[in-house]
């Protein structure tokens, strides 16, 4: 028996008034998930992580039967994981995302002084800087401000990180897209080594407004990466071995490095990230299909890309869905069939820490037929009758003999 665990992240979502009252969900053409809706069991899952902060991979966490709440510190270790950076369960491991900010009143590329009040973040990805531009930029950061307590790594477009060795873990930091068009006064970090975290800020801002990688995306229209956001803070955790709990061999399939790390700290083997073509949905298909021939158990994720997620048109959702439905869904049911018996377990969640999600659950082989209107949407999970099962016991039934 072959386990799947497909897993797209933000595609659920709520009516929009742009979608004529749908969900993305509902306004999406996506026959692959709908035939499984129909042939297996649909319903909710309701992830338990109240009290958890920068819980972009909380669901993740649940998905594969850890309680977020005990074992999802927050993004900043697990994407550590994923990028090979060690550290220790004393370090604190930050996110560190490439912003551009503003003066009130002007725009970017305008002098700011200090940052404070007076500040708008402008744009929280720096104009989707990409990788190299923003690799060159990160090094500059860790050539002046990097010590033997404080060090800076690059990760891929503007997502990036900071880890302070023996750092304090009770300051409170904010995620740069709730400040997006607002002052950031609020928003700069509080609480106990706040002061180290606002210091690294502003000094990051000194080194970046003007270097030429700036000068240049200026020059031709783009947006600076003039600042770096440090939020996303966690310390590391030693997570229970997925694969002994359930003596199944396995791989984690995915670009996200929040969701690598989450497969890498269950215990599963992380594809390297060349083998996926920079994200290319077939080719993550093609690869987990290889994954399940020399493999017991393979989870794969897929979040929606960076236009979807930061445009205001939910019609670019919608694309992402269909992109999803077609591309991965599609391939990798039909290449589980030549390969025998298989379990699945599909989610699509809300992309926060907490909540509901939708899932369909069954095995392959299964005679066609079932609820043939029966459409994996919100409203479709909602009307089956079936009460929320808890995220983190689901995993169970996926490996249940018999």
């Amino acid at each position: 028996m072959k386990y799947l665990i497909l897993h797209g992240g933000g595609m659920a979502g709520q009516p929009l008034p742009e979608l004529g009252g749908r969900t993305p969900l509902q306004a999406s053409v996506t026959p692959n998930l709908d035939r499984l809706a129909q042939q297996g069991e649909l319903g909710q899952l309701v992830i338990h992580a109240e009290g958890v902060l920068h819980g972009s991979g909380a669901s993740g966490t649940a998905i594969l039967g850890y309680d977020p709440k005990k074992y999802y510190q927050g993004p900043g270790p697990l994407e550590a994981l994923s990028l090979g950076v060690s550290v220790t369960e004393q370090d604190v491991v930050y996110r560190c995302t490439m912003v551009t900010l503003r003066p009130e009143g002007g725009k970017p590329g305008d002098d700011v002084k200090k940052l404070g009040p007076h500040v708008i973040l402008d744009d929280a990805t720096a104009g989707l800087i990409e990788t190299e531009e923003a690799r060159e930029l990160i090094e500059a950061i860790n050539e002046q401000l990097g010590s033997e307590t404080i060090q800076f790594y690059p990760g891929s477009g503007h997502r990036h990180l900071m880890v302070w060795v023996n750092g304090k873990p009770r300051a409170r930091c904010v995620d740069p897209l709730t400040v997006l068009g607002k002052s950031i006064g609020p928003a700069l970090p509080t609480g106990d080594g706040s002061d180290i975290l606002r210091k690294l800020m502003d000094a990051a801002y000194q080194i970046l407004r003007y270097h030429p990688v700036n000068d240049e995306r200026l020059a031709i229209g783009k947006k600076p990466a003039n600042c770096v956001w440090l939020w996303g803070e966690g310390r590391a955790v030693l997570w229970p071995s997925l694969p002994e709990k359930y003596h199944v061999k396995g791989a984690v399939v995915a670009t996200s490095d929040v969701h690598r790390g989450i497969g890498i700290a269950s215990g599963l083997e992380a594809v390297d990230t060349e083998r996926l073509a920079g994200g290319d949905l077939r080719t993550r298909a093609a690869v987990a299909l290889e994954e399940c021939a020399k493999k017991d158990f393979v989870y794969v994720h897929a979040g929606l890309t960076d236009e979807a997620l930061h445009s205001t048109n939910p019609k670019a959702k919608v694309l992402d869905i269909e992109a999803f439905d077609r591309e991965l869904v599609g391939p990798l049911i039909e290449g589980l069939e030549r390969q025998g018996p298989y379990r699945y377990f599909v989610v699509c969640d809300h992309g926060k820490a907490d909540g509901f999600a939708l899932y369909v659950f069954g095995e392959g082989g299964q005679k066609k037929g079932g609820t043939s209107s029966r459409r994996f949407t919100e409203a479709d999970a909602q009307a089956t009758g079936f009460a929320p099962r808890d995220a983190t016991k689901f995993v169970n039934r996926l490996f249940a003999n018999g």
